[in-house]
């Protein structure tokens, strides 16, 4: 399996925003269940914990990353189903995450946004932004679960070339 990159670099008036699409034939709702029920999260990112709601910080699980740690996340915008805005910030860094759908003709597009200050890290970014589309794709679809190794470093020179 040899994924093709999909990530654009689009320059913002504060720095950049990395964009990553997917579309899903399926309603905007069932999407957006996809990406914030927890139960539904958990296929393909990881469960989270905790009260929800704008201005409000859950507790995230990286179940594929290694051992599985638990980030803070804090709920910057929820707009269902159309908007999810959410921040983290840990030992990494800060990351500005924003999910963005839209339903036209019982098709259903996602756009992630990462939200960059620099394009210093896309290179290891963008690769694992695929891959957990790729893994919300699967969750949604079935078929064999992506395995990070076809990303990684495969996908690292195409977007480094993105900057």
């Amino acid at each position: 399996m040899n994924p093709e990159p999909t990530g654009q670099l689009v320059p913002t008036p504060t720095g950049y925003d990395l964009i990553i699409t997917r579309t899903y034939r399926a309603p905007v709702d069932d999407v957006w269940a996809s990406v914030t029920e927890p139960e539904r999260t958990a296929r393909w990112f990881g469960p989270w914990r905790g009260e929800a709601g704008p201005g409000r910080t859950v507790e995230v699980q990286l179940v594929f990353e290694e051992s599985a740690p638990w980030y803070p996340m804090r709920i910057e915008a929820c707009e269902p189903p159309h908007r999810l805005a959410v921040m983290t910030d840990d030992a990494v860094g800060s990351w500005s995450l924003e999910l963005v759908l839209a339903e036209a003709d019982g098709t259903t597009e996602l756009r992630l946004i990462h939200h960059l200050t620099s394009t210093e890290q896309l290179g290891e970014t963008g690769p694992g932004w695929e891959y957990y589309l790729d893994m919300l794709t699967v969750s949604r679809t079935g078929g064999p679960q992506p395995e990070f190794e076809h990303y990684y470093p495969a996908q690292k020179a195409y977007f480094e070339s993105l900057k």
